[in-house]
């Protein structure tokens, strides 16, 4: 299977104008304490960036942020949002090797179909520096499928979200955050926040 769903990029291309302009009234919100780990100035890789808000905070803090989404049209959003380009990447295209010092996934790595994700960490893993760090949100739930809005989601479980990240690399520490939050969709569920941290 592929490691991206067709109807789900769809899905963002055609609400890239109201997705962008709604919802988000500042940034992940595990991303500041994540950010407060890394090095002054560190390298940073974000996957799926969006409507580029965390990205802006990601660089008004001083980081050198590299920002990319899969659909162009969200791409240029995020863009014109933080003044510098974004480029168009689907996680399957990641090919850098020890480049960055973290890669923030905030929503994104969600969509990945389950039989995808273990090359797309994968690629993460690599385009780690040693010591780097790298976070990403999950809608939980332990079921893969679609939201009432057709988006596609592999609704990982803690236990499944564990047993990916350790098979597609080696980590010095691997921690899991649960919660209760919101979406575009406008429905409350559970949450997953995964960091870790690929050995020195």
């Amino acid at each position: 299977m592929m490691a991206f769903d067709e109807a789900t990029l769809h899905f963002y291309a055609s609400e890239a104008p109201v997705y962008t302009a709604s919802g988000k009234d500042g940034s992940f919100k595990h991303l500041e304490p994540f950010l407060d780990r890394l090095p002054a100035g560190a390298s940073i890789l974000e996957l799926g960036c969006g409507g580029g808000y965390d990205a802006a905070f990601m660089l008004a803090r001083g980081f050198d942020v590299h920002a990319t989404d899969g659909v162009p049209e969200m791409a240029d959003t995020a863009e014109a949002r933080i003044g510098r380009p974004v480029a168009v990447m689907r996680f399957d295209q990641l090919d850098a090797e020890e480049q960055f010092d973290a890669v923030v996934a905030a929503a994104a790595l969600l969509h990945v179909p389950r039989d995808s994700l273990g090359d797309v960490l994968g690629r993460v893993w690599r385009a780690l520096k040693p010591g780097g760090w790298h976070i990403a949100s999950f809608k939980a739930g332990g079921t893969e499928g679609r939201d009432r809005l057709g988006r596609h989601f592999n609704y990982l479980s803690p236990q499944q979200a564990e047993q990916y990240y350790r098979e597609a690399g080696d980590w010095q520490s691997l921690e899991i955050a649960a919660s209760i939050g919101g979406g575009y969709d406008g429905a409350q569920g559970p949450w997953i926040a995964v960091t870790v941290q690929k050995h020195a």
